[in-house]
Order: structure tokens, then C-alpha cells, then sequence
């Protein structure tokens, strides 16, 4: 626990910054439901299989690589299926849907948690800027591939955070997807943390009267492999500030577990969470306009890359 969870109370939900996966799982049996995770194989991702798995789920757990997701598996007690899904080839996310598909299993949740952060350098993928590619359109392509698999009160769960307020002014630069305009390695994670948020959004509107829910997350601020990209002067000042403010791995797992999980967000759509409670996104994260407009450009892409 860090020093910072000690002075941070619960919220509404009865749940706050310090509680944990476990924690906010307690009591519940998933007992007979199958859920989805993607990024399974390391940080809060793996902690959100282990304990989904532990509360008797079917976890269907995708990592980058088939051998990457067995070894997780095989670290976890519960009943699990390894599945290869490289979120920036999307000739991989069609082969997960499609074994996803063949399991025959409806699915009460996907979790989508998978992401890189900050890469210092330009990367494109398909003509598009990496970050946006792999953690957007890649969990677009797998979850809209994906709807008729949920369950009646299925949840969709997307890993955003709030670095989202750090997208540029615009919000999604639908101009510069291929960041030739210009490319900041935080402004584009911030872009595609923002994308995420935008699509469970819109997501949770074309959900609305089937009983299917959307929400989007802030995980907090933990330190895992996702930023070994971090340049050597910011990963020592996330080193020496770790004890105070940053989260544990079961602490950073919990929101995506309560969400995944908890009776208590029952029938909540539309929503950005943080810390196990509602919480208010950017001013960017509340534009219904631009989240049509990213849902319709993103079709388009997944069109044009498929």
C-alpha cells in the first residue's frame, strides 16, 4: 500500500484509491461466465486474471503472443484459455475473434487492458500513428467484432486513464492520425487513452435498452513494464515517488475488476471510473460529437486495414 492510499477515503461505492482487486471482488461468484482480458500477461492485466479466475471465471486471457498468454495461464489457479492477440495486426485480432467465436461462449465481459505508453519515437503501423492503432483501433476492431458474443447484461470494459486530459487541444487529431503534423510521445498516448474513453461512450449509446454496458477507467498511476519506454530521468523520479503515490499492482487492478464484476455497477453505462467510483473525464471526454466522429472514422479505418 502506498502512503498516498492511507489518506485517500472510499467513495460512494464504498470503495476507494487503496482497495484492491481482491477487495472489491469479495463475495462475488463468476461461477459458469467467460470474460475476455487482453494484456494478460503482465502488471494490473495479470493480477485481473488471476483474480477473475479466483472468483470463478472462464477468463479467455490474450496477450501479444499464444506462449505469452500460456505462461500467465499457467501461473493462475482457475479455468483459463490462452489466446494469441497482437492488437496491431489485424489479421491477429481477427484470428482471436474468430477462436473467441469457435470456444462458443458467451461472453459476460471484455476487459480490454492491453496498451503501450509513450514511445519515444514516431511508429507507424498500417499508415497510423502506433499508439492510436494498438490501443484503440485494435480494441475497436476486437469488441465490435465482438457485441453479438455478450451476454444480455455483457460489459464492456475499456483501460483508459488520465492521461486522457493530455490528448492535444483538439482532442483526436483527426488530421494527423499518422502524426506527420507532428508527434509528442505524451500527447499521442493521451490521444489514444482519450480514444478509448470516446469509445466506450459512443459504445454505451448504441448500447442503450439491450441490457450491454460500456464504461472506461483510470487505472492510477502504477509502476509495471508499460513504462519501459519512459525515458532514464522519468523512470527514476516514478522510482523514488513509488512509495508515496503510486499504486500497488492489486490496487491499480481494482477498477477494472470492480467494473468487470461487481453487482454494484449493474446496468451503469457510459461512465468514466476511477478509483471504484464515478469520476469526471475532460471536457474532451464529454464530447458526444467527437466520439461519433472518432466511431465512424475508426470504422472506416478497420474497413480499409481488414
Amino acid at each position: 500500500m502506498s502512503l498516498l492510499s492511507m489518506f485517500k477515503g472510499k467513495g460512494p461505492s464504498g470503495f476507494g484509491y487503496g482497495s484492491t482487486a481482491e477487495e472489491v471482488t469479495e463475495g462475488v461468484d463468476l461461477s459458469g461466465r467467460t470474460m475476455l482480458l487482453t494484456g494478460c500477461n503482465s502488471g494490473i492485466g495479470k493480477e485481473t486474471l488471476r483474480v477473475l479466475a479466483k472468483r470463478g471465471a472462464h477468463v479467455i486471457a490474450a496477450a501479444r503472443t499464444v506462449d505469452k498468454a500460456r505462461a500467465a495461464c499457467g501461473e493462475v489457479s482457475g479455468e483459463t484459455t490462452p489466446v494469441a492477440c497482437e492488437l496491431s495486426e489485424p489479421a491477429s485480432v481477427e484470428a482471436c475473434v474468430d477462436e473467441v467465436t469457435r470456444l462458443g461462449r458467451p461472453l459476460s465481459a471484455i476487459v480490454c487492458n492491453a496498451g503501450i505508453m509513450a514511445l519515444p519515437q514516431l511508429h507507424l503501423k498500417h499508415g497510423y500513428e502506433l499508439q492510436f492503432f494498438t490501443n484503440h483501433i485494435g480494441h475497436f476492431s476486437l469488441v465490435t467484432s465482438l457485441l453479438d458474443q455478450l451476454t444480455d447484461d455483457g460489459r464492456v470494459v475499456m483501460v483508459s486513464s488520465d492521461a486522457h486530459k493530455g490528448a492535444p487541444r483538439a482532442g483526436i487529431q483527426l488530421d494527423n492520425l499518422d502524426g506527420s503534423r507532428g508527434y509528442s510521445p505524451w500527447a499521442a498516448y493521451g490521444q489514444s487513452k482519450l480514444a478509448n474513453l470516446l469509445f466506450a461512450k459512443h459504445l454505451a449509446k448504441r448500447l442503450q435498452g439491450t441490457g450491454k454496458t460500456a464504461n472506461s477507467l483510470h487505472p492510477g498511476v502504477i509502476r509495471t513494464n508499460l513504462a519501459r519506454n519512459m525515458n532514464p530521468i522519468a523512470r527514476v523520479a516514478l522510482s523514488i515517488g513509488e512509495p508515496l503515490v503510486l499504486k500497488t499492482i492489486p490496487e491499480g487492478a481494482a477498477t477494472q475488476c470492480y467494473l468487470a464484476a461487481n453487482s454494484g455497477v449493474a446496468g451503469v453505462s457510459g461512465k468514466y471510473f476511477a478509483d471504484c467510483n464515478v469520476a469526471e473525464p475532460s471536457a474532451r471526454g464529454r464530447d458526444d460529437a467527437l466520439a461519433e466522429q472518432l466511431w465512424d472514422i475508426s470504422e472506416k479505418i478497420v474497413a480499409e486495414v481488414t
